[in-house]
Formats: C-alpha cells, structure tokens, sequence
C-alpha cells in the first residue's frame, strides 16, 4: 500500500499526517482560491483519500479556521520584527500593510473569518481560535504602544480597527495587474491614488491621530 495511504496510527504519525494535510491545504487554497477549494480536491492533493480528512478536520471551514490560526501567528511574528521604538505611524501603517500582504492566506481568511468560517466549526475549535487570537493581539498591542507612542488602551483600539480597515482597503482594490505595461503619469497617478496601499495607509495614519487625540 502507498505510504500516504496508511492510516497513521502513533502520535507522530497522525501529527505528520495533519501537518501533511494542512500544508496541502495552504497550497490548494493559494492556487484555486476559497469558492474553488473542496475536501476532494484537498485530498487529492494531500495524497490521501477522503475519509481521512474527516479524522482531523470535521468540515471545510475547520480547515481554514485553522489555517487563518497559522497564518495569524506567521503574520503577527513577521510584523512584530519590523516594528521599532518612536516610529512614524506612516511606517507603522505601511509595515502593517506589507507584511500582511506578503503572506498569501493572511488577508483572504481574515475577510472570511467572521461572516463564513467561523459559521461552521465545533464550539470547541472557535474558542481555541478566539484564545489564541487574544494572546496575539495582546502581543500585536504591547508592541504598538511604545513604536507610536499611545497607551495601552489607545494601542488595543488601533489594532482592532487596522484589521477591519485592512479587509475594506483590500476589498476595495479592483485594479487590474498591470505590472510590466506602460501606463501614462496621469493615469498611474489616478490608480494610486485609488491602491489598496495608498487607502489603507493614509485612513490608518487618520485614524491612528485620532484615537491618540481623544
């Protein structure tokens, strides 16, 4: 029988097999997206058969609660290392922006988190994710205070609203991909004008000054 077929059996084994799963499950998603994205085509890819998925992962969503978990971590360390002591709350907002655009299944999941996946998982795996959601945001939140300069309070709030803004600037990005072509200045100048980046940014720096002025 191929290796991949066979059931895992020791603690070793089943933690190799999830994680087999779950890096499968991060590379269909890139490539195919959320709506395209099944438990067939999952184990197709992971190289199992279908039944198996079900012994780790009770639904689809499941899958992807818990990739947005990983990616969450991933995003939040890489972050966390480019933020610095009495930086600029443009360079705060820009190394919010980039970092969480870098990662491929941070932005996506996150816009889907509340309103689809969290919909359908057990109890149990939704307060495991709101934990660990909690321990990163604090972690997000100490980190905030001293490179802007706010409070504790003050620096809880921005990192709750840079999440929301974050999901509305991307969604808000229709622009076709136009890398390589030549675009006249004044028409480039309009696109940017209109960027996810340029809209994210500046509403975050706005934002960012007015919760440190109330």
């Amino acid at each position: 029988m191929n290796n991949d077929l066979k059931r895992a059996r020791t603690n070793d084994e089943k933690y190799f097999r999830r994680t087999q799963i779950l890096d499968s499950a991060e590379l269909l998603f890139e490539e195919v997206g959320y709506e395209s994205f099944s438990m067939a085509n999952l184990a197709k890819t992971a190289g199992v058969v279908k039944g198996t998925l079900y012994l780790y992962f009770r639904t689809r969503e499941e899958v992807f609660l818990t990739l947005y978990n990983q990616s969450l971590a991933r995003w939040s360390e890489v972050f966390l290392s480019r933020l610095k002591s009495a930086m600029s709350d443009h360079d705060y907002a820009c190394a919010l922006y980039e970092t969480a655009m870098a990662d491929g299944s941070f932005v996506p999941l996150l816009a889907r988190l509340e309103h689809v996946i969290e919909h359908n998982v057990s109890i149990e795996k939704l307060v495991e994710s709101k934990r660990s959601f909690i321990q990163r945001v604090g972690f997000i939140t100490n980190a905030t205070e001293s490179a802007i300069s706010l409070n504790q309070t003050q620096a809880a709030e921005v990192v709750r609203t840079m999440g929301v803004l974050l999901v509305g600037a991307t969604r808000a990005d229709q622009a076709p991909n136009l890398d390589g072509e030549e675009i006249p200045a004044d028409v480039q100048s309009l696109m940017d004008l209109f960027s996810s980046k340029n809209m994210f940014v500046k509403n975050a720096c706005r934002i960012i000054a007015a919760i440190r002025a109330e």
